[in-house]
């Protein structure tokens, strides 16, 4: 996942013979995001277009059958990063209940330590915080959460865990995220969610999509 790529201009590479990647040029910004969504719905209606995927400033296009073109798929794709304008259509608000500390969130002290704050107002900055979903990405369901307070800003652990519990919600960076499915994780935990995340029996089975806004509330605090 690219956040801050310092790319002057906008990168087209290849995966492979049949997918593509699209990286969009400056730094990470909710702008570029509505820009990645927009490019995201044009591609994904190309002939040959299997899936289009949006990560945080890039896309990945995988295609039928290798592009027999690749170098005019590239002007394409640059042409309609250009006329991309920022989509503004706000998506789902999703109410998300949370235990915040304790076994739930291991990390909520120090976060708190680190911002020299009292662990109550990294809860409070947390749940007014208005999240939006990025993309998802790196197991089902997982989300990227843009728009968090940047004074509980917290850099990314040097040693990740093997293991976040699904619903674990936590910050990395100055990104929010809410896991989905069990697995390793570098970020912060602040807590987890006591609701489904990712239920591949449900359509859709994941709980958020790119655009949604997110507002965490505090079911419980642990301290």
């Amino acid at each position: 996942m690219l956040v801050d790529n310092h790319l002057s201009r906008p990168n087209v590479s290849m995966l492979g013979t049949s997918a593509l990647l699209f990286e969009a040029p400056g730094d990470f910004s909710l702008e570029t995001q509505r820009r990645i969504w927009t490019l995201t719905r044009t591609v994904s209606a190309w002939p040959g277009v299997r899936e289009a995927a949006p990560c945080m400033t890039n896309v990945m296009l995988t295609f039928d059958t290798p592009p027999e073109e690749p170098e005019r798929l590239e002007d394409a794709l640059l042409a309609a990063w250009d006329a991309a304008e920022p989509d503004q259509a706000e998506g789902r608000i999703v109410d998300v209940p949370v235990i915040y500390g304790g076994e739930y969130g291991p990390d909520l002290h120090e976060i708190a330590a680190h911002a020299k704050l009292p662990p109550e107002e990294v809860v409070r900055l947390h749940t007014e915080s208005r999240l939006i979903v990025f993309a998802i990405g790196s197991h089902p369901g997982n989300a990227y959460l843009g728009g968090l307070d940047p004074r509980i800003a917290m850099p990314r652990r040097k040693v990740p865990r093997l293991r976040a519990e699904a619903g674990t919600v936590s910050i990395g960076g100055l990104q929010a995220g809410m896991g989905a499915t069990p697995g390793p994780s570098g970020w912060n935990w602040l807590g987890r969610t006591t609701i489904p995340v990712f239920d591949a029996q449900r359509d859709p089975p994941a709980l958020l999509a790119p655009g949604d806004i997110v507002r965490f509330h505090a079911e419980r605090v642990i301290l």
